[in-house]
């Protein structure tokens, strides 16, 4: 009986089939190492806006530092993350993140509805409320009398929303700036009748400007907000590490003693 021989050219090419199933095998482990090893080496770019001490602010060394920053590393450290943290100014903060030029937000964002629907928010790292500052002459006792008043607040922030509120959406008492710090200078200046913003802000301004006369007031009317560690929408994976961070330095006690450095014996 004769023997069949495969044509030289077939059988090369089922020898190359095989060669290439066995490639395949190794190269899927292979695989699977670099994703592992590409995700531990992925640092995620942190937003913080460097003009709103004491929570972000940039040093002499062009470094952001504030408690926003040390509270942003440690919740990092804690979940096994790398990160950058660039200066952001706020109203580019959230375009950043929706374009996929910032992976995670940190920066006095209140957790409210609105934002909801665009990003995904951690549990909240710390309790905030809006204050007046005011000339030390003034008269105004609640925020209800700043209806007829110009008001100095920072652009797309929550004492935004709380100005439109108050005297309509388009009111052009309502004076918007990029940061807190031009927000003050216009109120020193006598641009404004009043500043509205976080107390944290306000109070740490305040008290490292004696000379500007300045004071507070604390309309108990002003509800208390949440911040949040804000990623993308549907971030999922990102958002869960971040929140095991958070958890992590708080049950250490090393937001307590972040929280301490920057504001004193006040209670989180």
């Amino acid at each position: 009986m004769k023997q069949r021989y495969l044509p030289a050219l077939t059988l090369a090419l089922l020898c190359s089939l095989a060669v290439l199933a066995g490639c395949g095998k190794q190269d899927g482990k292979s695989a699977v190492t670099a994703n592992a090893a590409n995700a531990a080496n992925t640092e995620y770019v942190v937003g913080a806006d460097g003009a709103y001490a004491p929570f972000a602010s940039e040093n002499e060394q062009k470094e952001l530092v504030g408690f926003d920053v040390e509270i942003m590393k440690a919740v990092a450290d804690k979940a096994g993350i790398k990160i950058k943290i660039v200066n952001t100014p706020f109203d580019g903060l959230f375009n950043a993140l929706a374009q996929g030029d910032r992976d995670i937000l940190i920066s006095t964002i209140t957790i409210n509805d609105q934002r909801r629907q665009t990003m995904d928010f951690s549990e909240p790292y710390f309790v905030a409320k809006q204050l007046i500052v005011l000339p030390s002459n003034s008269k105004v006792a609640k925020f209800e009398d700043l209806k007829s008043m110009k008001i100095g607040v920072q652009s797309a922030t929550t004492a935004d929303e709380a100005a439109q509120n108050l005297v309509g959406k388009n009111s052009p008492s309502v004076k918007r700036f990029e940061s807190m710090p031009l927000a003050f200078q216009e109120l020193e200046g006598g641009g404004v009748d009043a500043v509205v913003g976080d107390n944290g802000v306000v109070t740490n301004f305040v008290k490292n400007n004696p000379g500007k006369n300045f004071r507070i007031v604390n309309d108990p009317g002003f509800p208390k907000e949440y911040y949040g560690i804000a990623v993308k929408k549907g971030n999922a994976e990102l958002l869960a590490k971040l929140n095991h961070g958070l958890e992590q330095i708080k049950a250490d006690g090393t937001q307590d003693r972040i929280y301490k450095k920057y504001f004193a014996d006040e209670k989180i």
